[in-house]
Protein backbone atom coordinates (compact mmCIF):
# COMPACT_ATOMS: atom_id res chain seq x y z
CA UNK A 1 0.00 0.00 0.00
CA UNK A 2 1.05 3.40 -0.76
CA UNK A 3 1.49 4.90 2.14
CA UNK A 4 3.53 7.87 1.04
CA UNK A 5 0.91 8.84 -1.64
CA UNK A 6 -1.98 8.51 0.25
CA UNK A 7 -0.89 11.01 2.90
CA UNK A 8 0.53 13.18 0.08
CA UNK A 9 -2.41 12.96 -2.39
CA UNK A 10 -4.44 14.31 0.92
CA UNK A 11 -2.32 17.27 2.17
CA UNK A 12 -1.89 18.09 -1.87
CA UNK A 13 -5.71 17.92 -2.63
CA UNK A 14 -6.50 20.28 0.23
CA UNK A 15 -3.61 23.08 -0.07
CA UNK A 16 -6.84 25.33 -1.74
CA UNK A 17 -8.97 24.60 1.55
CA UNK A 18 -6.02 26.08 3.34
CA UNK A 19 -5.78 28.99 1.22
CA UNK A 20 -9.74 29.53 1.76
CA UNK A 21 -9.43 28.83 5.56
CA UNK A 22 -7.03 31.93 5.37
CA UNK A 23 -8.84 34.30 2.87
CA UNK A 24 -12.18 33.80 5.34
CA UNK A 25 -10.02 33.99 8.45
CA UNK A 26 -8.78 37.49 7.53
CA UNK A 27 -12.11 38.64 6.72
CA UNK A 28 -13.77 37.18 10.07
CA UNK A 29 -16.13 34.66 8.57
CA UNK A 30 -16.23 31.79 10.57
CA UNK A 31 -16.90 28.13 8.82
CA UNK A 32 -18.11 26.51 12.19
CA UNK A 33 -17.25 23.03 12.51
CA UNK A 34 -20.68 21.38 10.98
CA UNK A 35 -19.91 23.24 7.99
CA UNK A 36 -16.30 22.49 8.07
CA UNK A 37 -17.34 18.72 8.14
CA UNK A 38 -19.51 18.96 5.43
CA UNK A 39 -16.57 20.00 2.82
CA UNK A 40 -14.67 17.64 4.11
CA UNK A 41 -17.27 14.24 3.86
CA UNK A 42 -17.83 15.96 0.08
CA UNK A 43 -14.26 15.66 -0.88
CA UNK A 44 -14.37 12.42 0.32
CA UNK A 45 -17.11 11.55 -1.35
CA UNK A 46 -15.15 12.45 -4.84
CA UNK A 47 -12.47 11.07 -3.81
CA UNK A 48 -13.57 7.82 -3.42
CA UNK A 49 -15.56 7.85 -6.35
CA UNK A 50 -12.97 8.50 -8.07
CA UNK A 51 -10.56 6.33 -7.19
CA UNK A 52 -13.06 3.35 -7.58
CA UNK A 53 -13.38 4.30 -10.93
CA UNK A 54 -9.56 4.17 -11.11
CA UNK A 55 -9.35 1.27 -9.96
CA UNK A 56 -11.87 -0.70 -12.05
CA UNK A 57 -10.08 1.01 -15.25
CA UNK A 58 -6.90 -0.63 -13.70
CA UNK A 59 -8.13 -4.13 -14.28
CA UNK A 60 -7.02 -3.67 -17.81
CA UNK A 61 -3.74 -2.90 -17.07
CA UNK A 62 -0.75 -4.78 -15.58
CA UNK A 63 0.37 -3.38 -12.10
CA UNK A 64 3.62 -1.57 -13.94
CA UNK A 65 1.47 0.18 -16.36
CA UNK A 66 -1.44 1.07 -14.41
CA UNK A 67 1.15 2.71 -11.76
CA UNK A 68 2.26 4.67 -14.86
CA UNK A 69 -0.46 5.61 -16.47
CA UNK A 70 -1.44 7.21 -12.99
CA UNK A 71 1.46 8.37 -12.23
CA UNK A 72 1.18 10.44 -15.45
CA UNK A 73 -2.29 11.60 -14.93
CA UNK A 74 -1.18 12.82 -11.48
CA UNK A 75 1.49 14.27 -13.01
CA UNK A 76 -0.17 15.99 -15.62
CA UNK A 77 -2.36 17.64 -12.72
CA UNK A 78 -0.20 19.23 -11.25
CA UNK A 79 1.89 20.56 -14.32
CA UNK A 80 -1.63 22.00 -15.22
CA UNK A 81 -2.24 23.24 -11.94
CA UNK A 82 1.53 24.86 -11.43
CA UNK A 83 0.77 26.16 -15.45
CA UNK A 84 -3.27 27.81 -13.98
CA UNK A 85 -1.01 29.53 -11.54
CA UNK A 86 1.39 31.52 -13.77
CA UNK A 87 -1.55 32.11 -16.91
CA UNK A 88 -4.16 33.54 -13.87
CA UNK A 89 -2.02 35.14 -11.10
CA UNK A 90 -4.50 37.37 -9.95
CA UNK A 91 -7.90 35.78 -10.79
CA UNK A 92 -8.48 32.07 -8.91
CA UNK A 93 -11.38 29.94 -8.73
CA UNK A 94 -10.71 29.39 -5.48
CA UNK A 95 -10.90 33.43 -4.73
CA UNK A 96 -14.36 33.36 -7.13
CA UNK A 97 -15.41 31.08 -4.88
CA UNK A 98 -14.68 32.79 -1.56
CA UNK A 99 -15.72 35.90 -2.99
CA UNK A 100 -19.45 34.56 -3.83
CA UNK A 101 -20.00 32.80 -0.89
CA UNK A 102 -19.11 35.83 1.60
CA UNK A 103 -20.97 38.05 -0.77
CA UNK A 104 -24.50 36.18 0.65
CA UNK A 105 -23.08 34.83 4.18
CA UNK A 106 -25.24 36.14 7.83
CA UNK A 107 -24.07 37.82 10.28
CA UNK A 108 -24.09 36.64 14.28
CA UNK A 109 -24.21 38.82 17.25
CA UNK A 110 -20.47 38.57 17.20
CA UNK A 111 -20.44 40.96 14.26
CA UNK A 112 -18.28 37.69 12.89
CA UNK A 113 -19.73 36.65 9.54
CA UNK A 114 -20.60 32.69 9.83
CA UNK A 115 -20.81 30.44 6.88
CA UNK A 116 -24.43 28.31 6.69
CA UNK A 117 -24.38 25.10 5.92
CA UNK A 118 -26.02 25.51 2.65
CA UNK A 119 -23.07 27.46 1.61
CA UNK A 120 -20.80 25.09 2.86
CA UNK A 121 -22.34 22.80 0.18
CA UNK A 122 -21.53 24.26 -2.76
CA UNK A 123 -18.11 25.62 -1.22
CA UNK A 124 -17.68 21.81 -0.38
CA UNK A 125 -18.72 20.63 -3.93
CA UNK A 126 -16.82 23.58 -5.41
CA UNK A 127 -13.28 22.11 -3.52
CA UNK A 128 -14.33 18.24 -4.11
CA UNK A 129 -14.00 18.74 -8.02
CA UNK A 130 -10.14 19.36 -7.10
CA UNK A 131 -9.99 15.76 -5.75
CA UNK A 132 -11.96 14.11 -9.00
CA UNK A 133 -8.52 14.04 -11.52
CA UNK A 134 -6.50 13.41 -8.55
CA UNK A 135 -8.41 10.45 -7.38
CA UNK A 136 -9.18 8.67 -10.90
CA UNK A 137 -5.18 8.91 -11.52
CA UNK A 138 -4.23 7.21 -8.18
CA UNK A 139 -7.36 4.62 -8.35
CA UNK A 140 -5.06 3.38 -11.77
CA UNK A 141 -1.50 3.44 -9.50
CA UNK A 142 -3.91 1.18 -6.97
CA UNK A 143 -4.09 3.23 -3.94
CA UNK A 144 -6.34 2.68 -1.60
CA UNK A 145 -9.55 4.17 -1.95
CA UNK A 146 -10.63 3.76 0.96
CA UNK A 147 -7.42 5.13 3.53
CA UNK A 148 -7.13 7.93 0.51
CA UNK A 149 -10.59 8.94 1.17
CA UNK A 150 -10.21 9.45 4.68
CA UNK A 151 -6.60 11.13 4.31
CA UNK A 152 -8.67 13.76 2.37
CA UNK A 153 -11.30 13.96 4.51
CA UNK A 154 -8.64 14.82 7.28
CA UNK A 155 -6.52 17.15 5.60
CA UNK A 156 -9.44 18.94 4.31
CA UNK A 157 -10.88 19.57 7.96
CA UNK A 158 -7.38 20.30 9.13
CA UNK A 159 -6.17 22.53 6.58
CA UNK A 160 -9.85 24.62 6.96
CA UNK A 161 -9.89 25.42 10.55
CA UNK A 162 -5.89 25.84 10.60
CA UNK A 163 -6.45 28.36 7.93
CA UNK A 164 -9.04 30.04 9.58
CA UNK A 165 -6.80 30.68 12.59
CA UNK A 166 -4.41 31.75 10.53
CA UNK A 167 -6.29 34.12 8.59
CA UNK A 168 -7.66 35.62 11.83
CA UNK A 169 -3.98 37.15 12.69
CA UNK A 170 -2.55 37.85 9.55
CA UNK A 171 -4.51 38.88 5.83
CA UNK A 172 -1.66 36.89 3.90
CA UNK A 173 0.52 34.06 4.59
CA UNK A 174 2.96 33.43 1.74
CA UNK A 175 1.77 29.50 2.05
CA UNK A 176 -1.94 30.79 1.19
CA UNK A 177 -0.77 32.82 -1.52
CA UNK A 178 1.09 30.27 -3.10
CA UNK A 179 -1.06 26.82 -2.33
CA UNK A 180 -2.02 26.07 -5.89
CA UNK A 181 1.56 26.18 -6.69
CA UNK A 182 2.70 24.31 -3.68
CA UNK A 183 -0.15 21.72 -4.47
CA UNK A 184 0.31 21.04 -7.48
CA UNK A 185 4.87 20.69 -7.27
CA UNK A 186 3.11 18.12 -4.22
CA UNK A 187 1.00 16.47 -7.51
CA UNK A 188 4.24 16.41 -9.62
CA UNK A 189 6.52 14.82 -7.25
CA UNK A 190 3.50 12.22 -6.31
CA UNK A 191 3.05 11.58 -10.16
CA UNK A 192 7.15 11.04 -10.35
CA UNK A 193 6.85 8.78 -7.62
CA UNK A 194 4.36 6.29 -8.92
CA UNK A 195 5.83 6.19 -12.36
CA UNK A 196 9.17 5.37 -11.19
CA UNK A 197 9.06 3.62 -8.11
Amino acid sequence: MHWLSIIIIGLASNLDNLGIGVSFGARSTRITPFSNLIIAILSMLATYISITSGEYVSEYFSEANGNAIGGCLILFMGIWSIRAVYKKPTSSVSMDIESNVLSTSTTDTGYRHVLRWQESVWLGVALAINCIATGFGAGISGVNATFTAISVGAFSFITVAAGMKIGNRMSKTWLGKHSDLIGGLLLVGIGLYEIFI
